[in-house]
């Protein structure tokens, strides 16, 4: 068993090779025509805004503001057999002939450089190191710094920027090496992970939960009454947003709906899609970094209560430099023991105190 607190970071710079080209062309051809004409529409130039600084940024801020504790790992490629496990061989076998080449794949702005192919099999194959990790009892929770993200990636199609879901890969490695018979997957992504849904959404020994912004918000899906199939129905868990959702709703949710699902599901190893575009630096909700904190926290406890604090991240989506760098330290800064501020809380002192100050002002003698 992991000593308390202890967390590993894995980073590793192979997956910053991945740098789609804007101009590239598309595949197939014949969408290239329709794509170009709703670029051309914009009135600035558009850019993949899924780019290797996110990552540089993220490391940096970690490098100025040291999170005590934390240790840094390098990640690993997945082999074909792990990516098998979760997505069809003839997509792999199409993906894999990509590799070196830039070209789109499809109307969901996915791309791929020359780099690309190799960096999602380390990004994969990180979130499958960091479940090792906690898995062999290095540590007791590990966070995979990893692009592409993955929970767009379904079995059979690469959408929202992703080819391989990296999450749902480190869930199979967990089922197939570990014997873990039940993991819980927690997607706080403002996008619905789609393809993570897709994959585990008749299994039974997954459960999971995501919490997102509703449809028509990108990509549409995460009905609430979307709740598996099969022998798997009962064990997804969606609960769609509205626009501007922020830590009360979130809180609210987690404790009312997620803590009663863990603790009826009872898993061996939790894992969070983490995605940091809810803040709302991204202009999608209003999580704060003290809901971010403050969600950290609650998964640490049930983690704790249930599989002997077995807790692994997983980067999604954050595109903002600022908040996804620094929503990234919150939450490894919690899973080093940290104080978790209360949401909402922070300022009220100041107020108070300016309020003593300036009542005297704006009473009549």
């Amino acid at each position: 068993m992991a000593e308390p607190n202890s967390v590993i970071a894995f980073y590793d710079e192979r997956v910053l090779a991945h740098q789609p080209d804007s101009d590239a062309p598309f595949l197939p051809g014949r969408m290239e025509r329709r794509i170009r004409q709703l670029l051309s529409s914009l009135n600035v130039p558009w850019t993949y805004p899924e780019h290797a600084g996110r990552l540089t940024a993220i490391r940096h801020l970690l490098e100025l503001e040291p999170v005590p504790g934390l240790r840094f790992e390098n990640g690993q490629a997945a082999t074909q057999e792990q990516l098998a496990r979760v997505h069809t061989s003839s997509y792999l076998e199409h993906i894999f002939e990509l590799r070196g080449k830039n070209a789109w794949l499809d109307v969901d702005t996915t791309a791929v450089s020359p780099g690309s192919v190799d960096a999602a099999e380390v990004a994969a194959g990180t979130a499958i190191a960091a479940v090792e990790a906690v898995l062999q009892g290095r540590a007791e929770s590990a966070f995979a710094v990893v692009r592409p993200p993955g929970h767009h990636a379904e079995p059979v199609r690469a959408r929202g920027f992703c080819l391989f879901n990296n999450v749902a890969v480190a869930a199979a490695h967990a089922q197939a090496a570990f014997g873990c018979q039940r993991v819980m997957i927690v997607d706080w992504d403002a996008h619905h992970g789609n393809g993570t849904q897709d994959i585990f959404f008749a299994d039974p020994g997954v459960l999971f939960f995501d919490i997102h912004r509703a449809s028509p918000f990108y990509p549409g899906s995460g009905q609430l009454e979307d709740i598996g199939v099969g022998l798997g129905e009962g064990t997804t868990v969606n609960v769609p947003m509205p626009a501007g959702a922020g830590d009360q709703a979130y809180l609210k949710a987690f404790h009312e709906i997620l803590v009663p699902a863990a603790d009826w599901f009872q898993p061996d190893l939790i894992l969070v899609s983490a995605g940091f575009d809810p803040h709302p630096f991204d202009m999608a909700l209003n999580v704060s970094f003290e809901g971010f904190a403050a969600m950290t926290g609650i998964l640490q406890s049930l983690a704790r209560r249930h599989c002997q604090g077995r807790l692994v991240f997983v980067l999604e989506g954050g595109y903002h430099l600022i908040s996804l760098s620094r929503g990234v330290r919150t939450v490894l800064d919690v899973l080093a023991g940290g104080a978790i501020p209360e949401p909402g809380v922070i300022g009220l002192s100041e107020v108070e105190a300016a309020a003593d100050f300036h009542r005297q002002a704006f009473t009549s003698e």
